[in-house]
């Protein structure tokens, strides 16, 4: 994704429940974040260049404007991206992608990872940049990883009522990624953001009954919660959708289904989806059989996966 593009036909979704508990600091829900808006790239840049070369905390009472400024224009651009982040996550794409999207963001202001990093430190007074401090820990974003950092955050973030932080919280109690699996808690957090119209949620809750993760195996409410997902936009609720189709869980086979399905996901970029819509060309399910396509779509799948590796 070229970093001029990043962010710029993202909108402002002051609907969306994951800003409940955040300063709106853009008030039109139809404003679209590009170089024109409250923050230009001009602009920015030249507050940051005046906010890093100074330690915040020993700013003399004479720039006090200064400071207010910056630290606005600040949590405006930290707000923006956790509402990227949002639609990022209930599209269902896949981790790699979000993570380059924040050095293509970053990078188009010119702000040094580290020293974001470290304005995120100090400055814990919302559930979002809890978070976001969260997920630079857990990916190396501007300093080393540190799962059991991340976690802690997670946990922290969550507790504020920070819907991303429960979900990432839940996909580490059922990775169990440097701490203990934990399948209950999981399938908690998975049922609270399905209820709140999470898409991600959903798709999540929706695993949790398909392979019995903190609950009794149920094929049906597993197909119902995949289906409400990808009727969402959720990508990786169409590919789990596609799975039931072609396998008949929950449902009746239905090649037809599930190959437009995987087709979807598969032009999104999902490796697994790219992966199953080969072999429904090699085998000539719910299509004609297709070799060269077969082919196409199983190098993107080993092209995408060496990737994320």
């Amino acid at each position: 994704m070229s970093n001029s593009i990043a962010y710029r036909n993202y909108r402002i979704d002051n609907n969306n429940p994951q800003l409940a508990n955040k300063r709106h600091l853009i008030q039109n829900s139809n404003t679209i974040i590009n170089i024109n808006d409250n923050i230009s790239y001009e602009r920015f840049a030249q507050i940051t260049q005046k906010f890093f070369k100074v330690n915040i905390l020993e700013i003399e009472p004479t720039t006090q404007e200064i400071e207010k400024n910056i630290l606005e224009d600040l949590n405006i651009l930290i707000d923006n991206l956790v509402n990227i982040f949002s639609q990022e996550i209930n599209k269902g794409k896949e981790v790699k992608g979000r993570k380059e999207l924040v050095y293509d963001y970053f990078n188009y202001y010119k702000i040094n990872l580290q020293e974001i990093y470290h304005w995120l430190l100090n400055n814990q007074t919302f559930s979002y940049s809890i978070y976001l401090l969260g997920y630079f820990s857990y990916h190396g974003i501007g300093i080393e990883i540190n799962k059991q950092d991340a976690f802690k955050l997670y946990q922290e973030a969550a507790e504020l009522g920070d819907m991303l932080a429960q979900f990432e919280l839940a996909n580490m109690y059922i990775n169990g990624n440097d701490i203990d699996k934990d399948y209950g808690k999981a399938f908690k957090l998975s049922k609270k953001l399905s209820e709140k119209n999470f898409s991600c949620g959903m798709n999540m809750l929706g695993y949790c009954y398909r392979f019995g993760v903190g609950t009794s195996t149920d094929l049906q409410k597993a197909f119902n919660l995949y289906q409400k997902a990808a009727d969402l936009g959720n990508i990786a609720g169409m590919y789990h959708l596609g799975r039931c189709y072609k396998n008949g869980l929950g449902t009746n086979v239905n090649y037809e289904k599930a190959f437009a399905l995987f087709q979807e996901a598969a032009n999104y970029g999902i490796s697994s989806a790219q992966y199953y819509l080969a072999l429904m060309y090699k085998k000539g399910h719910g299509t004609e059989k297709d070799m060269i396509l077969a082919t196409y779509w199983y190098k993107k799948s080993t092209e995408n996966k060496s990737k994320k590796n």
